[in-house]
């Protein structure tokens, strides 16, 4: 559950078209954010500025009644942290019932690290692209929290190897967020630092264009207010990779379980290689395409294509078997395994970039169809 409150001026005020909200969670803030937040309503001319209080308690009270003051302003008061997923879910749900005709939203951290003017400029960036997920990126030359490093080298590798996109700052939270996405974020499970992974995965199969504009980096001594943990919160985003990764180890499972059994029986690789395929391949393409990379393209599309690669995969394997029995001293289980682990980085590259790689929106429109709700895991 949690409370709203509008600002002393907009109780009086007349609901107003709004084309970009501020949306800024905040866990135990630092004075710093009622000055963030005055630069931006100093100097905004359209912006309604959002501000969700994600359970900080009492001692914290005092920080967002004086935001609360601020003309342009709302607090969303939340009576329990649930993490900055949860926040941001929150108040894009409240952007989109109280202001409708908004066209995106601007998210911003609270921990001082984005300066007021790079929050505005990043509000007139989307008015000029309205349908880009811009990201705002920092400059990690200099000294740089620890924290921070470890994060971003962290989903850096992780992005780049789930989506094929090389994102220099995956963890930035400031971001222009289009409406398009907007409407299926609500939909995300995910409550912590991740729902900024899903995010981007969202963004990348919803065939949107995602942009990178820099911004001033901005550290505090020991960075006091950043609530990351680099060992959980990593772990968590790590989450997204284990998807494809479990699902994968499932898949081998069955298919080297109805391989023996096969190949007891009958002694035939290339049979026992077969059937094992065919009967894991129906279990990994439902899977995958659920829960690793979220498509909506229609089964007539992509089910040719995954088959292809399927049996791709099969006469691969075959060959590898064959030459690693003739080659080195290994039974044929040993082979197949050893052939399929190196096989398993090929499929998440053809994937990714061939199977299962989203049609742009604009793509979807011309074939007369509407982009459908994305269920993000």
């Amino acid at each position: 559950m949690y409370q709203t409150k509008p600002s002393a001026s907009m109780q009086h005020e007349s609901p107003r078209a709004v084309d970009v909200c501020v949306l800024i969670p905040a866990y135990r803030p630092g004075a710093s954010l009622i000055d963030v937040v005055k630069g931006l309503t100093r100097h905004a001319r359209y912006e309604t500025v959002v501000v969700v209080d994600d359970g900080s308690g009492r001692e914290y009270a005092s920080i967002f009644e004086a935001i609360s003051r601020l003309p342009q302003v709302h607090v969303i008061t939340k009576a329990l942290n649930r993490g900055k997923g949860a926040a941001l879910r929150i108040g894009i749900q409240f952007i989109l019932r109280e202001h409708p005709e908004v066209r995106g939203v601007v998210t911003a951290d609270a921990d001082g690290q984005h300066d007021p003017q790079d929050i505005l400029r990043m509000c007139d960036r989307f008015r000029e692209a309205p349908d880009a997920f811009v990201l705002g990126v920092r400059s990690f030359n200099g000294s740089i929290p620890l924290r921070s490093q470890i994060g971003n080298r962290f989903t850096y590798r992780l992005i780049h190897t789930l989506l094929g996109n090389r994102i220099s700052d995956s963890q930035t939270g400031l971001r222009a967020i289009p409406r398009a996405l907007l409407e299926k974020l609500p939909a995300a499970r995910a409550s912590g630092y991740e729902f900024e992974l899903e995010m981007l995965i969202a963004a990348k199969h919803m065939g949107l264009p995602i942009v990178e504009r820099p911004i001033r980096t901005i550290y505090h001594p020991g960075n006091p207010s950043s609530h990351f943990r680099p060992l959980r919160d990593s772990m968590r985003i790590g989450y997204v990779l284990l998807r494809f990764s479990f699902i994968g180890l499932l898949s081998a499972v069955l298919d080297n379980f109805v391989f023996y059994l096969l190949f007891r029986e009958t002694g035939n690789v290339l049979l026992s290689q077969v059937v094992a395929r065919v009967v894991s391949a129906f279990y990994n393409y439902t899977a995958v395409r659920r829960a690793v990379f979220l498509s909506d393209v229609p089964h007539a599309v992509l089910l040719p294509r995954y088959l292809l690669l399927a049996a791709a995969n099969c006469a691969m394997s075959y060959m590898g078997i064959t030459i690693l029995v003739a080659a080195i001293p290994v039974n044929v289980f040993g082979a197949k395994l050893m052939a399929e682990t190196l096989l398993f980085f090929a499929n998440l590259v053809v994937e990714r970039e061939w199977i299962f790689k989203p049609r742009t929106i604009s793509q979807a429109r011309k074939g007369g169809e509407q982009p459908k709700a994305l269920q993000v895991p």
